[in-house]
This record gives structure tokens, C-alpha cells and sequence, in this order.
């Protein structure tokens, strides 16, 4: 058996906000109640928006990278995201990188990188979940994705869909220490034989946890990866 990323999940004040604005920045359309991007071709990733009263307290585990394939296409995207109600974003960035870092309404961080990044040439335009993690996180998310390594340097530590896509990179130690819950998280369904059972057990062998009960009224079991993050399963039968 191996796990399915059926989901990205975005934790949102106002998810019916949230998901507008980036449905219009990745030019997806969105299911009948407004709040789940569709993919705009396989294997694009599902992206999900859940109501949290929670508010954003530091900076995010994980962010979006979108790529370009021209300077003039980095533009179009950093123009369309102001115009969506984005913000250019400070974190330390110099003015020789190419990339140009923005946050969404509710603060939560993305690039978008430059046309020509060799590393992104073989993804679509949402191109990466770039992610604060160790080697140990990202040879967890390989185990139970399927998905092989594409790249495991220096602690860094990247994996991709067979099918291609977006990548999940972990930038190594040290990782950075969580300011609470995550705001963007996975879901994953079993795929194969078995059920939710055998799924949980799966992913506990590879080093994840069980944290606590369901996570709302879906069914859905909170699970942690070995870095700590949430994740999460249908809550077995």
C-alpha cells in the first residue's frame, strides 16, 4: 500500500477569500462551494481551504513557489497577485536573487521564482512546496507517497510524483521551530489493499504519530510527521 496526496490543505480566516485569491493567481477554477481549487491538469495538486479561528503568529512550514518562463511572465504573476489583494513580503531576500517573494491577504508567504531556475524546469507553474525540514522528514514523505527522492544533497532533500508536478523540498537543519499547528498541511488517502487501519499503521512504521483524536467532523485522524508536522488520514473503521 502507498498514500495518496489527496489534498494541500490552507488553514484560513476567511477561506471563501483565500481560496478567490489564489484561484485566481494559479487560474484554477473552484468546486460549487468556493473553498477547493481544482486541478487544471493532472497531476496538479487539490488545494483545499478549512475555517480556522486561529490567527497567522510566524512564519509558515511550508510556501508556495511558482515558476516562470519568462522575465516578462514573473511580472504578469507578481502584478496579478497585488491586484488579488497579495503584498510584497520582506524576509532578508537580496536584491540579486531572482526571485520575488509575496504573501497572500492572510500573510501566508510564496514566491515567485525566475524563469530559468534549473531545479523547477521539469514542473508546472505551481512548481514546489517549499518547506522547513529535515533529511529524516523528507525520506518519511518519499516512504509514503511513493514518491522517489530527486534530490538528496547536504541535508536538502526533494521528492516528485512519477507523474511529474510540483515538488516537496525540505531546506535541512536546522529547521526552524513551530510557532503552533500548521497552517498548510496534507491529506492523504490509503491506495491499494487494506483500509484506513492498515494505512495508520503503515505510516506509524515509517516514524509518524498519532496526535490525538479526529481532527474535525469529516473523520479525518491527525497524524505527525517525524518533524512534527501535521498530517492527516481518514480515521480508520
Amino acid at each position: 500500500m502507498t498514500g495518496r496526496l489527496l489534498e494541500l490543505c490552507i488553514d484560513a480566516n476567511d477561506p471563501a477569500r483565500l481560496a478567490g485569491f489564489w484561484a485566481g493567481l494559479l487560474e484554477r477554477e473552484t468546486s460549487d462551494d468556493g473553498l477547493t481549487l481544482l486541478p487544471r491538469e493532472d497531476p496538479d495538486l487539490v488545494i483545499r481551504f478549512l475555517p480556522t479561528q486561529r490567527p497567522k503568529t510566524g512564519p509558515n512550514q511550508v510556501h508556495l513557489h511558482l515558476t516562470s518562463s519568462s522575465d516578462e511572465e514573473q511580472r504578469s504573476t507578481v502584478a496579478r497577485a497585488l491586484e488579488l489583494g497579495g503584498r510584497h513580503l520582506d524576509v532578508g531576500q537580496t536584491p540579486e536573487e531572482g526571485h520575488i517573494v509575496l504573501a497572500d491577504p492572510e500573510g501566508n508567504e510564496l514566491c515567485v521564482i525566475e524563469a530559468g531556475n534549473r531545479f523547477l524546469a521539469d514542473t508546472a507553474f505551481l512548481g514546489e512546496l517549499a518547506c522547513d525540514g529535515s533529511r529524516e522528514v523528507g525520506l518519511f514523505w518519499s516512504g509514503a507517497l511513493g514518491w522517489p527522492l530527486v534530490w538528496d544533497q547536504d541535508e536538502e532533500t526533494a521528492i516528485q510524483s512519477p507523474l511529474g508536478g510540483a515538488k516537496i523540498a525540505w531546506g535541512g537543519p536546522p529547521v526552524r521551530p513551530r510557532s503552533g499547528p500548521n497552517r498548510i498541511h496534507f491529506h492523504l488517502a490509503p491506495v491499494g489493499p487494506g483500509d484506513e487501519q492498515d494505512e495508520v499503521r503503515r505510516l506509524t512504521a515509517l516514524g509518524a504519530s498519532p496526535i490525538g483524536d479526529v481532527r474535525d467532523e469529516s473523520g479525518w485522524l491527525s497524524m505527525s510527521d517525524p518533524d512534527g508536522n501535521e498530517f492527516c488520514v481518514p480515521a480508520p473503521r
